[in-house]
């Protein structure tokens, strides 16, 4: 009996699934897949095997190290995993030790960029079946599971901000490598702030047009590409999905364009505000609702009472806001994201909602009677790990309605309006999480812990090092 069987770990789709993957395979003459899944951060991580080692791992599932669990964004292991229970209190993560990546079926894509090349989105267990808890794609399936307990199913869609660039020098002399290496060099492919303007699309067009064929060939549901203000910035859409799938979308997307512009000279960065003079930072606005599992329903809907929003919307949009600042370290989870949040810069800086106001954290859209009502989350960074991000949505909002929060009014002057004000500084998040009880209980301590401990060691990493900030102001004068 297979690993998959013996566990229940299929259902009936996934098993169906299976089964034309291994026909494609043999159909298509792939000769290797890549078994990846997406870490703490949101990154891909995996091995690749030739296609018939992958096909036998299938159901048995692939062997990697817990050591991908325990690493920051420099891919330092900081975790004392060579201790009793690894620095995670479990004795499965000690010694950098196995677990096994189990392929889900209905992840399977053909790499359009790379030749004979097929793709498997990974979900990590112990050698006993359990899901790793620390595998935030198995976190954000449990959240999935309690709301569709509920009845309801999540529906998101993507609108994502990034930049394209020109790499002038790859910096792969030896003393550029480092933990982390010396970026490239790079320059723009566009001047910007001709937002939208037909110029400067057909400016960029030839590296937009090449990340569209391919993300369309990936499957993906690509919906538009925009040229957004700043310098070689742009932005895609992607047509609402449900439950897992834009999660999945996002990490697939990301490494997708990284990948497909790398092969051709470009550089594609998801990071929020890069240190290149006049560019502008990067968001990433999550479009979500809620529909009823029995009839197909917009829940977020209003009917009839002249509202935007019906009252399991306006408690939904409550309990966002009410968490908001404690959800911050998963919306915005690197320290550079924090220099986005500023005042009258289309960026929220505080935990507000508006009709159709593009400076308020949460943009109520829809209406009485449009199906299409939706709540547009404007606080997320590129860089978020969807699985948490979206978690962290879903939690807050059915909090908000099981204790019936109320929003309170529209702010049509959000950098005006009086209210909480979200976390300056990833410490500042990390601490607003650390404290708040109720992601302790929804998420469980053990995972708030394990991700405010790597969160921390980022923020000691960032804080011992001298700035040039620090070096102008204080090395002449002093």
């Amino acid at each position: 009996m297979s690993f998959v069987e013996r566990h229940g770990l299929w259902s009936d789709e996934q098993k169906e699934a299976a089964a034309r993957l291994r026909r494609i395979v043999e159909e298509q003459k792939l000769e290797v897949i890549r078994l990846s899944f997406p870490d703490q951060h949101g990154i891909l991580r995996g091995k690749t095997l030739v296609a018939s080692e992958a096909l036998r791992s299938l159901e048995n599932g692939c062997t990697i190290t817990t050591t991908m669990l325990a690493k920051d964004t420099s891919h330092r292991t900081v975790f004392p995993v060579f201790t009793a229970g690894g620095g995670f209190g479990m004795r499965e993560m000690e010694g950098a030790a196995d677990v096994l990546m189990v392929p889900d079926p209905l992840s399977f894509r053909i790499l359009p960029w790379a030749s004979a090349t097929g793709w498997l989105l990974c979900d990590v267990h112990f050698a006993d079946g359990r899901p790793v808890p620390f595998a935030t794609r198995n976190l954000y399936k449990s959240v999935l599971t309690t709301l569709a307990k509920r009845g309801y199913d999540f529906v998101a869609g993507l609108e994502v901000e990034c930049h394209v660039f020109k790499v002038d020098d790859a910096r792969m002399s030896p003393e550029d490598a480092g933990q982390p290496g010396q970026p490239p060099s790079v320059s723009l492919l566009s001047h910007g702030y001709q937002y939208l303007t037909e110029q400067r699309y057909d400016q960029m067009e030839p590296v937009l047009e090449m990340i569209r064929r391919d993300i369309l060939a990936l499957g993906l549901p690509l919906r538009s590409i925009e040229v957004e203000f700043g310098p070689s910035q742009c932005e895609f859409t992607f047509q609402p999905t449900v439950g897992l799938q834009p999660a999945d979308n996002m990490v697939l997307f990301r490494s997708a364009v990284k990948q497909i512009c790398q092969r051709r000279g470009y550089h594609a960065t998801f990071m929020c505000r890069p240190k290149i003079p006049n560019v502008v930072a990067s968001g990433w606005h999550l479009h979500q609702s809620l529909v009823s599992r029995t009839n197909d329903k917009n829940a977020f809907m209003a009917t009839g009472n002249g509202e935007p929003l019906s009252s399991f919307g306006r408690h939904y949009l409550g309990g966002l806001l009410h968490h908001a600042r404690a959800s911050t370290v998963f919306t915005t989870p690197t320290i550079n994201g924090y220099k986005r949040y500023r005042s009258y810069s289309l960026a929220p800086d505080r935990a507000i909602w508006g009709r159709d106001n593009r400076g308020v954290m949460i943009r109520v859209l829809g209406g009485e009677n449009d199906p299409a009502t939706r709540l547009e989350n404007r606080i997320g960074e590129p860089a978020a790990n969807p699985y948490l991000y979206m978690a962290s949505q879903i939690l807050s909002g059915l909090d908000g309605v099981d204790r019936g929060l109320d929003p309170g009014p529209s702010s049509d002057t959000p950098y005006e309006t009086q209210a909480s004000l979200l976390p300056k500084t990833l410490r500042e998040a990390v601490f607003a999480l650390k404290d708040d009880p109720f992601f302790r209980q929804a998420l469980g301590a053990e995972f708030v812990d394990y991700y405010v401990h790597i969160k921390n060691a980022e923020i000691e990493r960032f804080q011992s090092e001298v700035t040039e900030w620090e070096q102008r102001e204080y090395f002449e004068m002093f």
